[in-house]
């Protein structure tokens, strides 16, 4: 049975989408043409760095207060689905690992702690998992068979969905996509602690910026490329960034070295997809996030280091962007809940 094609008609969820920047909530509902809608999507900040304990804390009430609202509305919910950062036990309920964007959050008991605010059923995935998820059943991916989809912004994550079912692997890792090894980011510190040539630490939002302030100190002091004092003296007069949408900007703006580093960063990783590709031959590849609204700039050296690394039968692969935005995670999170309640 496809996963979308599931008994109840009409059927509404409480979907909450958990970062380290904020948590996002809204009610998906289920119409009878099988199309979701998001209503009433609000947020609040995760302050991930106040630890763990506190975050679950700040969850539980959020959902208390969610629930509360919509049955004060006469809605009626069906379950709880949610996507959270980290490694997730669907079955128990756990964050298996986090990082250190998310301290302490790594070991919280999901399930458990959220019993105390609802009788509910609860579903939990990851929270890329959930983006994967949504765009695969209702956005860009849908009809496609095997979506593989790509969330690239502070951080970079993936999906794998084979016919509406997301794949988590063994070990519930299956999808961490910006820990793929490519050269451009040997000697930078990935999210993950290695400094051993992950691709998001040099391609990811966070990562853009890094790779522009380290190149742009090694062009100053003449050795990248191998210049000259005029050469320092020129890029003495470019400042460094605070974030990939700061390098965005002055690429758009015409700044050549901004052009530059978005190119090679957007080549890099795509070849990086391409090995993806060539491994797992999806439908389709999605990209999704804020790195992925940098525009032509950036999508055209993806693009041509995907074709340039994809096996022949693997480069007309669509690479596209995703459609659904912010709501992506809550309806890939109250897709895999309602998967989870009525299969």
């Amino acid at each position: 049975m496809d996963a979308r094609q599931l008994s109840s008609p009409v059927e509404s969820y409480l979907a909450f989408d958990i970062g380290g920047t904020k948590i996002a909530s809204g009610l998906v509902t289920f119409r009878q043409d099988d199309t979701p809608l998001v209503e009433g999507a609000v947020r609040i900040n995760t302050d991930a760095m106040q630890g763990g304990d506190d975050v679950l804390r700040r969850l539980t009430g959020f959902v208390r207060e969610r629930l509360e609202f919509w049955q004060s509305q006469g809605r009626a919910v069906r379950g709880i689905g949610i996507g959270s950062a980290g490694v997730v036990d669907s079955g128990e309920g756990v964050i298996v690992t986090a990082t250190g964007t998310m301290p302490g959050w790594g070991g919280q008991r999901i399930y458990a702690a959220l019993s105390t605010a609802t009788d509910l059923p609860v579903y939990m995935i990851g929270d890329v998992g959930a983006h994967g998820l949504g765009e695969a059943l209702y956005g860009a991916g849908r009809g496609s068979g095997t979506v593989l989809s790509l969330g690239i912004g502070t951080g970079i994550g993936g999906a794998y969905i084979d016919h509406g079912r997301l794949q988590t692997g063994a070990h519930g890792v299956a999808g961490h996509a910006g820990h793929v090894a490519h050269g451009l980011g040997e000697g930078f510190l990935c999210s993950c602690g290695t400094a051993s040539g992950h691709i998001e630490p040099v391609a990811s939002g966070t990562g853009l910026a890094s790779l522009y302030n380290r190149r742009l100190a090694e062009a100053a002091e003449g050795t990248f490329p191998a210049g000259n004092t005029s050469a320092s003296l020129q890029f003495a007069d470019i400042s460094p960034v605070a974030s990939g949408r700061e390098v965005a900007r002055r690429a758009e703006s015409g700044e050549a070295f901004a052009r530059n580093i978005l190119g090679l960063s957007a080549r890099a990783l795509g070849q990086c997809i391409a090995g993806m590709g060539n491994l797992l031959d999806p439908s389709i590849i999605i990209c999704s996030g804020s790195v992925a609204n940098a525009g032509d700039l950036w999508w055209q050296p993806l693009e041509q280091g995907f074709r340039e690394a994809a096996l022949p039968l693997v480069e007309a692969t669509p690479l596209v962007k995703g459609t659904l935005g912010d709501n992506a995670p809550l309806i890939g999170a109250a897709s895999a809940a309602r998967q989870a309640f009525e299969s």
